[in-house]
């Protein structure tokens, strides 16, 4: 039974069309990140998923069953924005609304409020909560109900550093107790310290990357010289950086490479495959971004 299941999806509003064909299909426990610039329509996607919104076209299946079923939510999370919170109620009574409502046990509340350490103030007022308590309330609501499917857009938001790193090891964590978590961030740095399943949305499409960058055969030779590189270097795709060259090449092919190297006396000092990171990987897949910036 898929996890997750989405079928040629597409939304529009009015004439602009959103999302235009997504397929996705998740079926092994795993967290699972959507990175896209804003507008790409990761929200949307979010949404439309969790029968927020309607789609235009296409299929949804949560746990086996269509997602317009509401007893998926019993095993089913979203994380929204704080914009879902009620300014003058506590953090307690969005808690016990959750608990009643899912029917789940009392003690599930204490054992989440101390799980996501929130007890110092979970009592008060949400209106005097900063951003950041306000986006750990929410994940404590998010994992409330032990969800087998958990959608978290932007959970990282206003959080201190203490508390990413604190959410961080929950979710691996909750992955480890059988979660899968469907993520989107802005925080490129922290998704490669929780998983390497990366999805791109682009042009309202999940699209694939260039299998040079999904294979992530990058290597960085530390060369004491960078004359005559460039010949060579002939046939290979490399960058250079100060002393630093970085080639992207197979495994098989580094003996080649450092033969050639050592023909034309150049000596290195070292050698180390480089992991290629996800604000990499977005740079590459969304160069029209990245071109935005340089011309500001």
């Amino acid at each position: 039974m898929a996890i997750l299941k989405v079928t040629n999806l597409t939304k529009n509003y009015g004439k602009h069309e959103v999302l235009k064909g997504i397929n996705l299909l998740l079926e092994e426990p795993g967290i699972y990140a959507l990175i896209g610039p804003n507008g790409s329509g990761k929200t949307t996607l979010f949404n439309t998923i969790s029968n927020l919104l309607k789609p235009t076209s296409g299929e949804i299946e949560v746990l086996g069953k269509k997602n317009t079923d509401a007893s998926i939510f019993y095993e089913v999370s979203f994380l929204k924005d704080n914009r879902v919170l009620y300014e003058y109620l506590s953090g307690y009574d969005h808690l016990t609304f959750i608990q009643s409502a899912q029917k789940l046990p009392k003690e599930r509340v204490d054992e989440v409020i101390k799980k996501m350490q929130i007890g110092h103030y979970v009592h008060k007022k949400v209106g005097d909560y900063s951003l950041g308590m306000k986006q750990s309330l929410l994940i404590a609501m998010a994992m409330l109900n032990k969800p087998k499917l958990m959608i978290l857009d932007e959970p990282l938001n206003g959080l201190d550093p203490t508390s990413v790193i604190k959410v961080r090891y929950l979710l691996k964590e909750l992955t480890e107790n059988g979660t899968t978590i469907l993520i989107s961030s802005h925080t490129l740095s922290e998704i490669d310290l929780i998983t390497d399943n990366i999805m791109f949305l682009k042009d309202g499409r999940i699209v694939e990357e260039k299998i040079e960058i999904a294979n992530d055969n990058i290597y960085a030779i530390n060369v004491e010289t960078t004359d005559n590189l460039e010949k060579i270097l002939e046939g290979f795709e490399y960058k250079i950086e100060d002393n630093l060259l970085k080639v992207n090449l197979h495994e098989k092919d580094i003996f080649e490479l450092l033969t050639k190297l050592h023909e034309n006396q150049i000596k290195y000092l070292d050698i180390s495959k480089v992991k290629r990171g996800t604000e990499d990987r977005y740079m590459e897949m969304f160069p029209e971004e990245i071109a935005k910036i340089r011309q500001q």
